[in-house]
């Protein structure tokens, strides 16, 4: 999120957490601290293989609640970004890689499950959430990966017992970092059963 308008209209929707992607990379890199700020809620800082310093000084400029770390961060980069809040994401396909999670128990405060797919993030595609019945951390996670307009049922049918919310990002786009306000607006209605 970037759009001082888009922001704005997306905290009235009683949403939790908001994203600002800092990897140059991404069609939704923020270069500059938005005109409007969310009040309510937390602002989450995503990063991909960036240093500490950047990190930190992101934090500071933005006002950051929470650090999701999307690259090849290790647990010891992790743990250096302490006291602060961090999110590691975890590209899912299968079983297996569940195995990565082990190494940062205890160290990160929430996991996110997201498709593996060519890019880093934002592919808009789901992986089989199946597989996260063989996740027995203790670590919360955040389910992501393409959950789009369409995914009210599957979204509301998907139990586990860590998973404390969910992401919704590029399949609520109008355009990279722009959010459809009323796809957004119906799918939490339908979601809440309001």
């Amino acid at each position: 999120m970037r759009d001082a308008v888009n922001i704005q209209a997306v905290e009235q929707l009683g949403i939790d957490w908001m994203g600002m992607i800092f990897w140059p990379k991404s069609s939704r890199y923020v270069a500059d601290v938005p005109t409007y700020q969310p009040k309510q809620i937390r602002r989450v800082g995503v990063f991909v293989d960036a240093s500490l310093e950047y990190i930190r000084q992101h934090v500071s400029d933005y006002q950051l609640d929470l650090i999701q770390l999307h690259g090849h961060e290790t647990p010891a980069f992790a743990e250096a970004l302490k006291p602060l809040s961090v999110i590691k994401a975890f590209n899912i396909a299968d079983v297996k890689d569940l195995n990565q999670t082990k190494a940062y128990e205890g160290i990160v405060d929430y996991f996110l499950f997201d498709t593996k797919g060519k890019v880093v993030g934002g592919n808009g595609e789901k992986f089989d959430w199946s597989v996260l019945s063989s996740y027995h951390g203790e670590t919360p996670f955040l389910l992501s990966g393409g959950i789009g307009p369409d995914d009210v049922e599957a979204v509301n049918s998907f139990h586990h017992s860590k998973c404390i919310g969910i992401d919704l990002n590029s399949r609520f786009e109008q355009a990279p970092a722009l959010k459809d306000i009323t796809k957004l607006s119906n799918f939490l209605k339908q979601l809440h059963h309001e």
